[in-house]
Parts: C-alpha cells; sequence; structure tokens
C-alpha cells in the first residue's frame, strides 16, 4: 500500500475495496463539475463501477502499469489522483487528479501533485512526467504551471470526451527540472 502525506490533514493513498461507497458518492456529488473534462464520470453510475476501477488500480499498481491514490481530508475521500502510461523503457508516464467541487480552489491538487511528483521521481525510475488536459480548462493548466510544467504541444483534435472531439495540451517536467526546483 502507498502513503503519501501531503499536510496534517490530507493523504494519499491506495485505494482498497472498502472506499468504494466513498469513492462513488464524491464522484456522484461532483459529477456536473467533474464531467466537462473526465471522460470516465458520466459512464461512472453506480458504487460497483467504482469497486470495480478499485480492483484494477490494485491489479495495475501490482504489475506497474499505473498508480491510483486516493486524495483523503481527513480521513473522507474528495479526490484522486494518478500515474498511468506508464513506459518503463522511455521511463516517463502521465499524470492525472481530481478533486470534489466543494475543495477546488484550496491549493489541495497543487499541494498532492507536489508530494505526488516528489514520490514517482524519487521511488521510480521516472525521467518525466507529463500532464494533459483540455486547453479550456484553465484550473489544471494553472496547476501544471505552478509546478513547473512546460508546454510541449497540443494534439489537435486527438480526444472524444462526452462525444465531442478536442485539442489537448501536453505538458512535461524532467526529473532533472524537478530536482533543480528543489
Amino acid at each position: 500500500m502507498v502513503n503519501i502525506t501531503v499536510n496534517n490533514d490530507i493523504i494519499l493513498r491506495s485505494w482498497q475495496p472498502e472506499d468504494a461507497p466513498a469513492l462513488f458518492d464524491a464522484i456522484n456529488h461532483s459529477r456536473v463539475h467533474l464531467s466537462p473534462w473526465l471522460a470516465w464520470v458520466n459512464p461512472t453510475t453506480k458504487q460497483d463501477h467504482s469497486l470495480q476501477f478499485i480492483k484494477y488500480s490494485m491489479q495495475a499498481i501490482e504489475n506497474q502499469e499505473s498508480l491510483a491514490l486516493g486524495i483523503f481530508f481527513d480521513g473522507n475521500v474528495i479526490g484522486g489522483i494518478g500515474m498511468h502510461q506508464w513506459n518503463h523503457i522511455v521511463k516517463k508516464a502521465q499524470v492525472g487528479y481530481w478533486i470534489a467541487k466543494e475543495y477546488e480552489g484550496h491549493g489541495i491538487v497543487t499541494q498532492s501533485l507536489k508530494q505526488f511528483l516528489r514520490f514517482l521521481f524519487e521511488k521510480t525510475s521516472l525521467n518525466k512526467i507529463e500532464i494533459h488536459f483540455s486547453p479550456a480548462n484553465k484550473r489544471s493548466a494553472k496547476v501544471a504551471e505552478k509546478l513547473g510544467a512546460q508546454v510541449e504541444g497540443v494534439l489537435r483534435q486527438s480526444a472524444i470526451r462526452n462525444g465531442i472531439t478536442e485539442d489537448i495540451v501536453i505538458t512535461g517536467i524532467l526529473k532533472s527540472e524537478w530536482l533543480a526546483r528543489g
């Protein structure tokens, strides 16, 4: 199990099957807020979908394919953070994140990502971490900027979310850049 302390109130930890009800509730209560940005929100219509995600996540950690963690505030699920598209040859991966509506705008995602990136660069052989987002998602753009991620390009009409084809902004952080930031 992975546990990463962000501060006295926030911890990032591996999902466990018993988290499924709280995970589903967090998604369901922020559905309108999350669905414009995350394609998996609308198909997550019942608690069993959250349980299946957790089981898949546990196996993916074991297989070193990805790492999905919950963001817990005072023990309550308020979001998720993860590393996926883990390429062991090129030594790069993508990170993604979401936060419940009522916790947005408090710096929790940025604080959590700082600790998560530190963990990834220290505990894995990753040399590069990418953050991908829709150009319309100004909050994700700001988070990437705060972390020192550089815009590497825009993949035009490269994703479909909620039935709409959209561009994807690719940003990246190299391990050497991360270490130089201190």
